[in-house]
This record gives structure tokens, C-alpha cells and sequence, in this order.
């Protein structure tokens, strides 16, 4: 989101425009020629290309440049408006819930959403198109969603902040089913790629080509991705066999994935293997392996290669 100062403290957010005269210089340097217009974003940035992917496609279709098409990537931008793990005072941006939090943003920042969204929900309720969920069903363009499934910035505004201490049980349960209720949002999203990592952006980070779900990386999937538009524009075929373009992990805790950025002990500095992680955020093996009906030992193998 951009914003321009105006006198006397007060502010003008002026995203949406920027975008859109952005558009008209670009169309001068050469997109008038361009045959994809791939939107991308990370974050807040990655909520933006939701809300402003399809409001692209139709300045360009009123330019008289129906031939371009416009998609969008969207890393770490599809937040949940899930219940606070520990309910606290809207008084900053981290403490305040994600739906408070846009709720009085939205008046704030005059914010604009896409017209097919906002007829969705009756008036002083269009803050719900700020969720990926809510807004990708009303989405004219195809769009490529990256969300990890244990996003920290999710934790952070949900109240679950993992400060070296060992969590507690109630978080530990709390951050799983966040897992699960990531996954169901995504089950019908056509292009996805969601490891079971706990971090935040994907598409900014140097080893964005590393991460891998069910053997395929980001890479791989963006270029099945992008064969899938191709074909499908030639003749309506389904997705190419062999080249995945919906990859969610199924397994259930963060950093069960084996491909997962490394993680340091937030004090230490020091890398830790998934099962020092685990045992770092307060990880019950026994309790775990009696609940899954195993022995111990095999948990800890399954665990360690990420299965």
C-alpha cells in the first residue's frame, strides 16, 4: 500500500491508483506488445494483487488490449480471519484480530475492492475481500497462490508468538488446526503451492527454488502453471499429467516437510534438525506417538524424513 502525506497528519492511500497509472506508462515501454501480465506480491503485497488482479485485466480491456492476459501471484497474502488464539485489545496492528484490524482499516484507508466481490456482501462488509478465501471465488483472472501453511505473520496477529519459550499445550493444538483450516481454504484453488512450514514470504526469500511439496518445487509449479494456461486457451484441456499445480502438504506439523527453510533458535542462532525444533516448542513425543497409535521411535523416523 502506498501513501502520500498531506497536511496536517493526515494521509491519502492511493495504492489502487498507483497501479492503474503504472499500467499506462508500462503499456508506452512495450506491454502493449506483451501477451501475459503476471502481477506479483508478497504479504500485504500478495492481498494486493488479489483485490487489484482483476481491476488490471479490465483497464487494460478499456485500453483496447484484450489481448494481454493478466494474472496474479500471490505469496503469504491469504490470511484467515480465524478466531485469536488469546483474545486481546485492538490496540496496535499486532494485537489487534485480522477482521478488527481491517474492519477499521478499510474507512481508514477508503480502501477499494473488486465490484464482483463487493456485491457478495451487503454494505459496511466489503472488508471480507481482503480475504483470499472470500475473494478468489469471484476472480475472473487466474491466479497462482503461495502460502505457507504455519504463516508467521498469521501466528503473530492470532496471538501465538514463539519467543524461545516452550508453547503450550492450547498452542500447540491452536497451531495445527490453523494447518487444517489453511489447507480446507485452499482445497479448490486451482493453482496452490503450500508447504507445512512455519515462515513468512516465499517469492523474496534466495531459496524460494528449494522449498518442495510431494516432490515438485515453486519453479516447477509455476511452469506447469503456466503450460496449463497455455493448453487450456488452445483447446480446454485439463491440467498436463506429470506437471502438478496444486500442491498442498498433508502432514500436520510445521516443519514436517523436510524441504523447509532451516531454522535457528531465535536466541542461540544455533540450527536445529525438525525434531530439536519440535522438542523446542514443547513437542510431547510419547503423548504424540500414543494419539497416532505408534511406537516412539518410529514417529521420531517419520518425523525426521519428513513424512
Amino acid at each position: 500500500m502506498y501513501t502520500a502525506v498531506k497536511e496536517r497528519d493526515e494521509y491519502a492511500f492511493m495504492g489502487a491508483l498507483i497501479i492503474q497509472e503504472v499500467i499506462k506508462e508500462l503499456v508506452g515501454k512495450g506491454l502493449s506488445t506483451a501477451k501475459v501480465l503476471l502481477l506479483a506480491g508478497s504479504s500485504a503485497g500478495g492481498t494486493g494483487v488479489l483485490l487489484n488482479v482483476d481491476r488490471v485485466a479490465e483497464q487494460l480491456e478499456e485500453m483496447g488490449y484484450q489481448g494481454i492476459q493478466v494474472r496474479g501471484l500471490a505469496d503469504s497474502g491469504w490470511f484467515l480471519d480465524n478466531k485469536q488464539y488469546r483474545r486481546t485489545d485492538c490496540i496496535d496492528t499486532i494485537t489487534c484480530a485480522p477482521t478488527e484490524a481491517i474492519r477499521r482499516g478499510i474507512r481508514y484507508w477508503n480502501g477499494i475492492v473488486p465490484e464482483r466481490c463487493k456485491l457478495q456482501f451487503k454494505e459496511g462488509e466489503e472488508w471480507n475481500c481482503f480475504f483470499g478465501y472470500k475473494i478468489y471465488p469471484t476472480l475472473r483472472c487466474p491466479v497462482f497462490v503461495v502460502q505457507w501453511l504455519f504463516d508467521e505473520a498469521q501466528l503473530t496477529v492470532d496471538n501465538v508468538h514463539l519467543t524461545g519459550q516452550p508453547v503450550q499445550e492450547g498452542q500447540w493444538l491452536y497451531i495445527q488446526n490453523l494447518g487444517r483450516e489453511l489447507r480446507n481454504t485452499l482445497k479448490d484453488v486451482t493453482a496452490s503451492f503450500a508447504p507445512a512450514c512455519l515462515s513468512h514470504e516465499i517469492i523474496t526469500r534466495n531459496h524460494w527454488t528449494d522449498i518442495q511439496v510431494k516432490g515438485t518445487s515453486l519453479p516447477r509449479a509455476l511452469h506447469c502453471w503456466d503450460r496449463s494456461l497455455h493448453e487450456s486457451n488452445k483447446n480446454g484441456k485439463a491440467p498436463l499429467k506429470g506437471c502438478p499445480i496444486h500442491l498442498i502438504d498433508s502432514c500436520p506439523w510445521p516443519h514436517c516437510n523436510p524441504s523447509c527453510p532451516t531454522i535457528r533458535d531465535q536466541f542461540t542462532g544455533q540450527e536445529m534438525n525438525v525434531i530439536q525444533f519440535l522438542m523446542h516448542m514443547g513437542f510431547d513425543v510419547q503423548k504424540m506417538a500414543q494419539q497416532q497409535g505408534l511406537e516412539p521411535s518410529k514417529l521420531l523416523g517419520m518425523l525426521s524424513s519428513g513424512n
